[in-house]
Parts: C-alpha cells; sequence; structure tokens
C-alpha cells in the first residue's frame, strides 16, 4: 500500500514536515509495512521555503534588509543551487508579521526588502526567481521592490518619492535608467492564488489595504495613487496590465512583478506541488493525506489541501483532510475532489491545548483513521 502524506503546515503549531511526521507515525502502527511518503507542502505564503527546501534539499540562507517600515530585519530565503532557483517570501521582508497591529500603516510600509533578497538571489547567480507573496504589510505597488533593484520613482522636482503607496500620487516620472540588467535573464514566478487586480473596488487597496492599517479615506487616496502609478507605468513599460489577473496581489506586488519583470503567474499550491515532486509520488497511490490548521470554504481559494485533490484527481487518488478544525461550509470541498475530512479534537479544548498537542492529536486521528480504512477495505 502506498499513501502520499501531503499537509500544510498547522500555523502556530506545527510546520508541514512536522505535521506529516506525525501523521505518518498514527499510519505506521497500523500499517506497518505500508509506503508512506512525506511531501510537506505550502501555498505560496507562509511555509513555503520550508516546504521547498525538505523536498529539495536545499539551501537555507539569509540576508540583514529593510522591513516593512525601513527598520533592518533579519529574512530568510531559499536556494536550490542545481537548477539555481531561489524561492523567496515575501512576508519575510514585508510582512505583517513584522508589525504589530499598531505599527500597520498602509500609506508607508514598503516592499524595498522583498527587492533586496531579490537582488541578493541575483548575486547568487539565480536564473529563476519564485516569489511567494503571502501575507504583505505593503500597499505601494512594488515600487520599493523596484527601488531596490535599480528603477527610480521621482516628482515633478526630479527628486526621489518617500516610501509607501501613498507617495506614488506625487509621481511624476519613472527612471530605468539604473535598473539592474541582470534582472533581462531572469525568470520570474509569482506564486500566488489572488486574482484581483490593481484598482477600482475589488482591487488591492479596497479589499486588502484595511487589514494593513488603512481607514476608508486611506483607501480611496490609496487607490488613486496606485491608478496614477499604473498610469505612467504604461509610459515606463509599454504595456497597462492594471486590470491583468493577480495585479492587485500583496498590495500591487503583482502588478510590479508582470509589468516590470515579465513574472508569470501560478496558484501557489501548484509551484509548490512542482518543486517537491507531488505528481511523481502520486503515481500508483493508494491514498493521499493532506491537511491544514483551520479546513473551510475558504480553502476553495487556492490553499493547500484544494490544490493537492486537483493534482491527486489526475490520478484519480482519493483525498482525506486532518484539520485542526473544520469551519462552515467545509462539505464544499466535497465537490472537489475531497473524499473526507475529519477534525483533530478527541474532546473539549482549548486553541492552546490543541496547539500544544497537536502532534499527539494528529498522530491519532491517523491512526484511527488507518483502522478505519483497513476495514472498509476488508
Amino acid at each position: 500500500m502506498k499513501i502520499v502524506i501531503a499537509p500544510d503546515s498547522f500555523k502556530d503549531s506545527l510546520s508541514a514536515q512536522a505535521v506529516a511526521t506525525a501523521i505518518a507515525s498514527g499510519l505506521a502502527e497500523v500499517w506497518p509495512n505500508a509506503e508512506l511518503i512525506e511531501c510537506p507542502m505550502a501555498d505560496g505564503g507562509e511555509g513555503t521555503i520550508e516546504a521547498v527546501l525538505a523536498a529539495c534539499n536545499g539551501q537555507l540562507l539569509s540576508a540583514e534588509v529593510c522591513g516593512p517600515l525601513n527598520n533592518a530585519v533579519q529574512a530568510h530565503w531559499g536556494w536550490l543551487p542545481e537548477s539555481r532557483t531561489a524561492i523567496i517570501e515575501m512576508a519575510m521582508a514585508s510582512g505583517l508579521q513584522l508589525l504589530s497591529l499598531e505599527q500597520r500603516n498602509a500609506c508607508i510600509t514598503t516592499t524595498y526588502g522583498t527587492g533586496q533578497l531579490i537582488a541578493a538571489a541575483l548575486d547568487a547567480g539565480a536564473q529563476r526567481v519564485i516569489l511567494a507573496i503571502g501575507g504583505s504589510a505593503t500597499n505601494d505597488a512594488g515600487t520599493g521592490m523596484l527601488s531596490a533593484l535599480g528603477a527610480r520613482f521621482l516628482d515633478r522636482d526630479d527628486q526621489p518619492l518617500a516610501p509607501g503607496g501613498l507617495a506614488l500620487a506625487q509621481l511624476a516620472r519613472v527612471d530605468l535608467s539604473g535598473f539592474d540588467p541582470r534582472l533581462a535573464d531572469v525568470r520570474f514566478e509569482i506564486a500566488a492564488d489572488v486574482d484581483n487586480p490593481l484598482c477600482g473596488l475589488n482591487g488591492a487597496s479596497h479589499i486588502f489595504g484595511p487589514q494593513k492599517g488603512a481607514s476608508p479615506e486611506q483607501v480611496l487616496a490609496l487607490d488613486a495613487a496606485l491608478g496614477h502609478f499604473a498610469d505612467l507605468s504604461v509610459q515606463a513599460v509599454g504595456q497597462d496590465l492594471r486590470d491583468s489577473p493577480g495585479s492587485g496581489a500583496a498590495g500591487g506586488m503583482g502588478f510590479a512583478a508582470k509589468a516590470y519583470l515579465a513574472a508569470s503567474f501560478r496558484a501557489g499550491v501548484e509551484v509548490v506541488a512542482d518543486l517537491t515532486g507531488l505528481e511523481q509520488a502520486l503515481a500508483q497511490a493508494d491514498l493521499v493525506i493532506t491537511g491544514e490548521g483551520r479546513f473551510d470554504a475558504q480553502t476553495l481559494r487556492g490553499k493547500t489541501p484544494f490544490g493537492v485533490a486537483r493534482v491527486a484527481a489526475r490520478h484519480q487518488v482519493p483525498v482525506i483532510v486532518l484539520a485542526g478544525t473544520l469551519g462552515d461550509g467545509y462539505e464544499r470541498l466535497y465537490e472537489h475532489g475531497i473524499s473526507a475530512a475529519f477534525a483533530l479534537a478527541s474532546g473539549p479544548m482549548s486553541l492552546d491545548q490543541a496547539c500544544r498537542n497537536a502532534a499527539a492529536l494528529l498522530h491519532d486521528r491517523a491512526r484511527d483513521l488507518a483502522r478505519v480504512w483497513s476495514l472498509a477495505r476488508g
């Protein structure tokens, strides 16, 4: 019997690798002779680097870069030397995780540190850069990132703009004369599941600005500023991509990556699946077990169990989910390749207790799942 274990991390509790290991230990208790393949996953957000490096024996590198408020932060990035591929999580340098609730300010936060990580990858000789853009604290349309790579954003007095999205309202000219020439030889891929445009009611500022600290008035000002940047970008790059699906991802980082780096977009879980070899692992598999901390209708928006189910469907392999909790609408996933889903808790417990005991709970639920599966198969 061959079983592929392909979970995401359980936020604030276990890494994807730790989740996979706990599930495998429970299955092995019932199926000691089964072929258990651990394939930790991620959806392009937090944990992407860890999942890929665990599967590919890559290197974890670090660099001191500017955080979202221009403070120094130590950020990690992944390196696969054989394929000269860099994996960069935007959240490491420009993420909400780096700010307290009081520090969130969508008007002035910058993606400059993400650009510094890209520059570090160029210095290492990267030929391919995968940019996972979940969890950003920024709404600067990626201009900070582009600045770190040599672009200049100037006002009508030919002075550099202040960091942040709001300052883009004063933009008069985009100067690419100092743009790093190495960028032309690098293939950029954005791992994201957001298809919002840059501007408008479904754009970056309106949809994501409030969670990054923007007031209703600031949302309107930011939306106008990003629209102005898009206008001048047409002159700079010769095309208007503001309405391209994904341009509004990560506060407009998607727009900058598409327009200035010729980046392609793919669902984050599909990018990770390719890198970790999930497709190959599923060949002749009998069962896939995936999971995440909270499994609900939001999982349909490109989260790991949904992505794993799509890959498994191509091989006609059933998929079972083990989740910390089952939320509203989780049963909708039964129409998208999920055969069954189970929550971990065996009785009343607090969230803190569940997080602290997640490994043991995963072991027990996987063991019980294996016993029921064996019974059903006769």
